[in-house]
């Protein structure tokens, strides 16, 4: 079986302050929990050879992306994310020309952090804006305006990164049609060579959610769109992005030519990767007869993970692997190659169609996108 160089991923679930829609395993925590939470980390780098044999997956040592996500990772001190990065270059063999992102909130982006992300080897930044508008980032916890945005930007590219993401959120609180526009035109005036939208999802064990749901006006819970208005936004965000020459290849992320996150497309095309830290999900290829792959993953709460919590592991059989290709594959602009006998019910329902052979999620599919993935999983089909 050729070999092919891993995806390395980091989670760092630490932030300056939680967002109020956020339910993910991060948050905020004393500095002290810091130093333990990287040891822990860097020892799982050390150990990962042994890690991948006890799953029963196949080490690779090669690697051609790097990923740190979060949280954070700009909150951590200077010297522990170096010795994240020395950890890795220790651990795997990290190609020369290799994709090295890291995620940022805007307003940490210091001429100290920036320095200190070149010292790592730092070539990607995805920075967290949300939006350009000062009131809707405001609404959710954000503590950036679209100067500061701006601002570091600029500081980003005279440091030479040029490679920079723009996150994106529709449906956010006091968003209306024009404001989103605003925020679109903005990110495309800024010439970054790649965007992430994605639809405000309010969890329900949010601080957002939970008012939501109780029908109160705490965190503006009364100012978020409904989930047409949210329908139309994202609509709206594939028009505009790819009019502007940053055109959609995934569900949630658009860039221009030859910009796609290449960390990112393992996933969406079964690659292997690791993945290290709180909530950190891995796949490996296995070489046991019946077997395609294994993913497993960490504990998802911090305390458990420092405690030493076992991974959980699942094998992948070769039925599974096939509809984890289907799935992961739609979520692609370039879709699948795949007959389906029932094509055409999705097809008369503007969910899905058909181009040179490929299977592909219409701009109604990816809206539904769940429900495509159910229905079509339903259906008999045949590899092509």
């Amino acid at each position: 079986m050729e070999s092919v160089a891993l995806g390395i991923y980091i989670s760092v679930p630490f932030c300056r302050t939680k967002c109020t829609f956020c339910n993910f395993a991060s948050g905020v925590v004393g500095k002290a929990v810091y130093a333990r939470y990287v040891d822990r980390v860097c020892d799982a780098l050390w150990r990962a050879p042994a890690i991948a044999a006890e799953v029963g997956g196949e080490f690779e040592r090669a690697a051609d992306s790097v990923y740190l996500g979060g949280g954070t990772p700009t909150v951590l001190e200077p010297e522990q994310l170096r010795r994240l990065f020395a950890a890795v270059d220790e651990a795997f063999d990290v190609a020369p020309g290799a994709e090295i992102t890291v995620e940022c909130a805007p307003g940490t982006l210091t001429p100290a952090v920036i320095e200190n992300l070149q010292r790592c080897g730092v070539n990607r930044v995805s920075l967290g804006v949300q939006s350009f508008v000062d009131q809707e980032a405001a609404s959710v916890g954000r503590l950036h305006s679209r100067a500061i945005v701006l601002e570091e930007l600029a500081r980003l590219r005279a440091a030479g990164i040029s490679n920079i993401s723009i996150d994106l959120i529709a449906g956010l609180p006091h968003q209306t049609e024009a404001s989103w526009r605003y925020s679109l035109q903005e990110t495309l005036a800024t010439g970054v060579p790649h965007a992430s939208v994605y639809m405000l999802e309010v969890d329900e064990d949010s601080r957002l959610g939970r008012e939501l749901i109780a029908g109160g006006t705490k965190y503006h819970a009364h100012f978020v769109p409904d989930d047409d208005a949210t329908a139309e936004f994202y609509l709206q965000a594939c028009e505009t992005l790819s009019g502007g020459g940053v055109e959609q290849y995934e569900i949630s992320n658009f860039a221009r030519a030859g910009m796609e996150s290449r960390h990112n497309l393992k996933y969406w095309t079964r690659q292997p990767y690791l993945g290290f830290g709180v909530d950190a999900h891995s796949m490996l290829r296995v070489s046991s007869p019946g077997v395609d792959a294994v993913r497993f993953a960490t504990a998802d709460e911090l305390d458990a993970f420092l405690a030493g919590r076992p991974l959980t592991r699942t094998e992948v059989l070769p039925e599974a692997a096939r509809e984890e290709e289907l799935f992961l594959g739609l979520r692609l602009n370039r879709g699948v190659e795949v007959e389906v006998p029932e094509f055409a019910l999705l097809h008369e329902a503007g969910l899905l169609e058909q181009r040179h052979g490929r299977v592909q999620l219409t701009a109604r599919g990816r809206l539904l996108s769940n429900e495509v993935f159910q229905r079509f999983l339903s259906q008999p089909r045949v590899a092509s």
